[in-house]
């Protein structure tokens, strides 16, 4: 069970490495998308992305004489520069497993952040297992990207800000890879706003937390081919998946081409880079893929590694 009182305190534990980032809105983009959308600018967040907040809260709770021996985690990019950046704010060593066809940029920078990359092909490899094996040679802490309570608490952070700065919304739009950040966002949102609709937004090959709520469990998909590599997971997470399935009313899907769209219009108008994992928002509301009815919502724009 995660709550609103450990996101709360998530938020006070990370504030001396994270940013702040702001609300931005575009009367273009309401326009064209019929809609009053509040964006929460995480493209402008300490290594590009929303992930450096589970990651802070992971490592600041972990015990001093365990995290002095380091810590490793498996990561497409967002994740491992998040882990990478915390570690280095505490002085310890992290390992990172990154996939040979990671984004190069999200590789130079978590190489840049001090980290030690070791390489595995995601077509043949279990990233899991691999993680594992380091942690247990090296006696380092796993920091798992996205089903743990800490990581999970730290990544609801950005929706209390978010909310914080717009008000009363009639919905929360949010993209959906592993579930930490809708997970974590679905229960501050809920405590603060009783009343708001919530929705993950997934890229339209990698549907495994869509196909998981059709069928009413979890269900495993192939690794999937899509332009957003950061939502690229095969199978929703066991803790993220209940608390999705309580709070979250509905999964949409949206394409690559609409990715491109919406990465294309906060580019050219609102002047912010957006990485097509953090624009699946963006592109559900541009491509009126909510429910009728819904006329303002706040949007997690969750990354601009590109």
């Amino acid at each position: 069970m995660i709550t609103q009182q450990q996101i709360r305190e998530a938020a006070v534990r990370i504030q001396p490495i994270i940013h702040h980032t702001p609300v931005m809105t575009s009367q273009l983009f309401d326009a064209a998308s019929g809609l009053r959308c509040y964006f929460k600018c995480e493209n402008f967040q300490r290594g590009g992305s929303f992930k450096i907040r589970g990651a802070a809260n992971f490592l600041l709770s972990i015990p001093e004489e365990d995290i002095r021996k380091g810590v490793v985690a498996f990561s497409s990019g967002n994740h491992a520069q998040a882990v990478a950046i915390a570690a280095g704010h505490l002085n310890t060593k992290a390992t990172i497993a990154m996939p040979e066809d990671a984004p190069a940029s999200k590789l130079a920078a978590t190489k840049a952040y001090g980290a030690t990359v070791v390489s595995y092909d995601r077509f043949k490899e279990d990233r899991e297992a691999i993680g594992t094996r380091i942690a247990s040679e090296t006696g380092a802490t796993l920091v798992p990207p996205f089903d743990h309570p800490w990581i999970i608490a730290g990544q609801g952070t950005a929706a209390r800000e978010l909310l914080d700065g717009t008000g009363q919304v009639d919905a929360l739009v949010v993209p959906l890879g592993g579930g930490g950040l809708l997970s974590g966002s679905s229960i501050i949102a809920k405590s603060q706003q009783p009343d708001i609709r919530i929705f993950g937004v997934e890229p339209e090959s990698g549907n495994d937390y869509y196909l998981s709520r059709k069928a009413g469990k979890r269900v495993s998909i192939a690794p999937p081919d899509t332009i957003a590599d950061g939502l690229r997971t095969t199978l929703p997470g066991a803790i993220t998946f209940p608390i999705i399935e309580n709070l979250v009313e509905e999964i949409l899907l949206v394409t690559d081409d609409e990715i491109r769209a919406a990465m294309e219009l906060l580019r050219s108008r609102m002047k912010i880079v957006v990485e097509p994992s953090g624009a699946v928002g963006a592109a559900a509301c541009l491509f009126h893929k909510l429910p009728e009815g819904i006329r303002s919502a706040a949007v997690i724009l969750s990354g601009g590694n590109l």
